[in-house]
């Protein structure tokens, strides 16, 4: 399948015009900085609420915005134009998930340093929220694909919010609700567990395995995406 870097690029271009008009949307930015700001710490507890601003960000940011541009397209009818375009799907899906990847790394970026987060493995925890970008973006493009509005979309990344930031607190219960622990290999979970390794420096080998499950949550939730977009592609 043919990628075109002039038409990725004019689907940057175009998703991002569409992302400074509607305050709705762009406003989000905000979010992850006045959260990185209130819940800030030099304590014990630092890890634990780093990984809480971390998950909040990428489910409140990168799913919300990625869900709601695609939602946002669908409504005015202009998706289905976009698909009957000589443009690929890997052009599509490349071109309208790039602005939000960029738009979250820069956020959050500048979230973890007004949190005030250091670590020794800097290059694990880049890896990890990279990763991690690509994974919430993909469902974020689930929820847009599935939604046939703005405001569905904006519903629909709710349970993502709930389940996925609230996911790795409810690991305290596990050992009163053993079912709980299902919860562990939520990729949220593996993140929190990540920041916590890397807090106390735990040596490279032991960090493989958060990073191997949040990769297979990522390969898996993007190929659900391209296999929906397809599916959308047929049905037009």
């Amino acid at each position: 399948m043919n990628v075109s870097l002039k038409r990725i690029q004019a689907i940057i271009v175009k998703d991002y015009k569409e992302f400074s008009r509607n305050y709705a949307i762009s406003v989000m930015i905000l979010f992850p900085l006045l959260f990185a700001f209130m819940y800030r710490s030099d304590g014990a507890e630092q890890a634990t609420m780093y990984a809480f601003v971390i998950n909040f960000s990428l489910a409140m940011l990168t799913s919300f915005v990625q869900a709601c541009l695609i939602a946002e397209e669908k409504e005015r009818n202009t998706l289905r134009s976009l698909m009957m375009t000589p443009a690929s799907m890997l052009d599509v899906l490349i071109g309208k998930s790039a602005l939000v990847f960029i738009i979250s790394a820069a956020v959050l970026a500048l979230s973890t340093y007004i949190f005030g987060y250091d670590t020794s493995n800097m290059m694990v925890l880049v890896a990890a929220i990279g990763i991690s970008i690509l994974l919430y973006t993909a469902v974020g493009t689930i929820c847009g694909l599935y939604s046939k509005t703005l405001i569905e979309a904006s519903l629909s990344i709710f349970p993502v919010l709930i389940i996925f930031t609230m996911g790795p607190f409810a690991l305290v219960f596990e050992e009163d609700y053993p079912f709980v622990k299902v919860l562990r290999y939520l990729p949220s979970s593996q993140l929190s567990e990540l920041v916590a390794a890397l807090e106390i420096g735990a040596a490279t080998n032991e960090l493989v395995m958060p990073l191997v499950i949040i990769s297979i949550w990522a390969i898996v939730l993007t190929v659900i995406s391209f296999v929906l977009y397809k599916k959308r592609l047929m049905d037009r």
